[in-house]
């Protein structure tokens, strides 16, 4: 419940129905002798009991990674599987290149990857379906400081402005992102995605007329005429009819991380994992 918000949701994960999820939670209730849940509509939040009890059950689910991890660490940590989730860009700059890497150097090592948006992977990564999330800075990740995550920098890239060729300002260099007015029509990622959180930070009031969390649609979608949009630099595939112009204040920055849940860092296949990726998103620009 801490991690999902509502009953179903928390059922989801579970793989149990709603009413199953409410039956334990009152034998909970019961057993303990205190009301652990508020209840507002379909959403709940935990009372301050049902916080405290939280950290305790943290703390059991470090402990019992730490105990995987000393069990494994009779292994050396050069053979067997790890399961991580990255967004598209997060692939191409430092997944890949880490896979390519290990097949040359540590062949018994198979790393398998799901696309995920950076706020997707981290329920996944909670859930335990699978070990590693290449992620960004978002509300969701550093406001709550979720004590069952360690994360590790990689990089940062900062937001370009994308244009139409055929836009008045697109032979510019460098713009302010105000110099683009009020009456554009912008292109963003979906709510919930922490790129459209920032693009709402930067941008006083946009008008946001389309929404894709694939960036090469975005740019797609400008290089069309649809609209202008801010993007990751990284995330930048040029096609024929949009242009990329650096903004001319501080730009707007993105900064990622690979997460894994706390205990299971001492695991010697994820550190060797781990290892690389670290290396190898230190020399992303």
């Amino acid at each position: 419940m801490a991690d999902h918000g509502t009953v179903t949701a928390a059922g989801e994960a579970l793989h149990l129905t709603p009413s199953a999820v409410s039956q334990q939670l009152a034998a909970l209730e019961s057993e303990t002798g205190q009301e652990l849940l508020r209840r507002r509509g379909r959403r709940v939040s935990l009372t301050p009991i049902g916080e405290l009890l939280v950290e305790h059950a943290n703390a059991v689910a470090a402990e019992l990674e730490r105990a995987q991890a000393t069990l494994a660490s009779f292994a050396s940590g050069s053979r067997g599987r790890v399961e991580l989730a990255s967004f598209a860009s997060g692939i191409t700059q430092v997944v890949a290149p880490t896979i390519r890497k290990l097949r040359f150097f540590m062949p018994d090592i198979t790393v398998v990857v799901r696309d995920a948006e950076g706020h997707a992977s981290v329920p996944l990564l909670l859930d335990g379906e699978i070990d590693m999330a290449i992620t960004e800075e978002s509300r969701q990740l550093l406001s709550t400081k979720n004590p069952r995550l360690i994360l590790y920098p990689l990089y940062t890239e900062p937001f370009d402005l994308v244009l139409p060729e055929s836009h008045p300002l697109a032979s510019k260099k460098a713009l302010a992102v105000k110099d683009l007015g009020d009456q554009e029509d912008w292109i963003a990622p979906l709510p919930g995605n922490p790129c459209r959180d920032l693009v709402e930070q930067v941008v006083e009031r946009p008008n946001i007329t389309h929404t894709s969390d694939d960036f090469r649609a975005i740019v797609a979608l400008v290089a069309a005429g649809a609209g202008v949009a801010l993007v990751p630099r990284n995330a930048f595939v040029t096609p024929r009819g949009a242009v990329r112009v650096r903004v001319a204040e501080t730009p707007p920055v993105r900064r990622v991380f690979v997460a894994v849940r706390r205990g299971s860092d001492d695991h010697p296949l994820f550190k060797t994992v781990l290892g690389a990726l670290i290396e190898e998103g230190h020399t992303v620009k």
